[in-house]
């Protein structure tokens, strides 16, 4: 089958993306995005939104999976943390109610004993009412496990940014160069001053319902903004691709070895990390723009968090 061929969607609410070659990360923003290098994918169907709460809880209550952040960790996992810290729990956003030093997050990030997807801001919390947003508090396996159980896949990294991009190679967004055109807000993310201030122009403090915001050229809903999205691609800074002025065909990103934390790895730590992309709603021009189909980042596999969330594909 090439590039050009799609046959059947092979699930509800699945979009055709038509392979090709795009030119993947960008040379004006952070660092890990660089250098921008072209790439070519094969066609591929992606969900049209991000998998829901009540999509997650039919696989929950399908096949009786238990989160990572519902589990007790393993002390030999974690050798240097304190007894008390392992605990099921998870990562949530707390606002602080005065200015922080933006370059250290855990001015703003918690690990909360008793967060998960059913709580996702903590064990006071509820998805009751929540049942169209996108599920967050998933880790790795938790997101791998449910795209077996739906006879999909998770992304790559190019197949994220080329559906991202919505047929608009180069452009800043996934709507085109402009953030708001025509006054209109085009996705869920920050308004006013991280991480004090939330104007909530947009609607939405939180996360937003899927189809909150208009579509991409593919067809796809909240690629950027929202919540960030898993993918299968070992992290790696792309200065490391190979002949990245040539094309690369399907890249399927870097090592498992060679993705770890490397402050982490010097203090015995070693936890792998994928790739997520796309932004949330918590980032905001003063801190982190990185609601752009480019913008990536490192993401431990057994870490979930308040703000990352996934879909999948099928590949023909």
């Amino acid at each position: 089958m090439n590039r050009s061929e799609k046959g059947a969607p092979p699930g509800e609410d699945m979009v055709w993306v038509p392979g090709g070659e795009f030119l993947m990360g960008s040379d004006r923003h952070y660092p890990e995005e660089a250098p921008a290098h072209p790439v070519a994918v094969d066609g591929f169907w992606i969900d049209r939104f991000e998998v829901t709460n009540e999509q997650f809880a039919r696989f929950v209550g399908d096949t009786g999976h238990v989160t990572v952040a519902e589990r007790t960790p393993h002390p030999e996992d974690y050798p240097s943390a304190k007894p008390e810290l392992l605990v099921p729990a998870s990562s949530v956003f707390v606002q602080p109610r005065k200015r922080v030093d933006l370059s250290n997050q855990y001015n703003w990030w918690t690990l909360v004993p008793g967060a998960d997807w059913r709580h996702p801001r903590g064990p006071g919390s509820t998805i009751e009412g929540l049942a169209d947003h996108p599920v967050v508090q998933v880790a790795w396996e938790d997101v791998e496990a449910y795209s077996r159980w739906e006879g999909k896949e998770l992304p790559t990294e190019a197949e994220w940014e080329l559906a991202a991009r919505g047929g608009l190679d180069g452009a800043e967004f996934a709507w085109g160069d402009d953030f708001m055109p025509n006054g209109r807000y085009m996705a869920n993310t920050w308004q006013g001053e991280f991480p004090i201030k939330n104007t909530r122009r947009d609607g939405f403090e939180w996360t937003a319902p899927v189809g909150s915001f208009p579509p991409n050229g593919c067809g796809l809903h909240e690629m950027t903004g929202n919540v960030w999205e898993w993918t299968s691609d070992w992290f790696q800074e792309h200065d490391k691709v190979k002949h990245p002025c040539c094309t690369v065909f399907d890249p399927r990103g870097g090592d498992r070895e060679q993705s770890y934390d490397p402050h982490e790895y010097a203090h015995g730590l070693r936890i792998p990390r994928k790739v997520m992309k796309g932004g949330s709603h918590l980032c905001a021009p003063n801190f982190c723009s990185r609601y752009r189909p480019a913008a990536r980042m490192p993401q431990p596999v057994d870490t979930s968090t308040s703000h990352l969330g996934f879909r999948c594909v099928v590949r023909p």
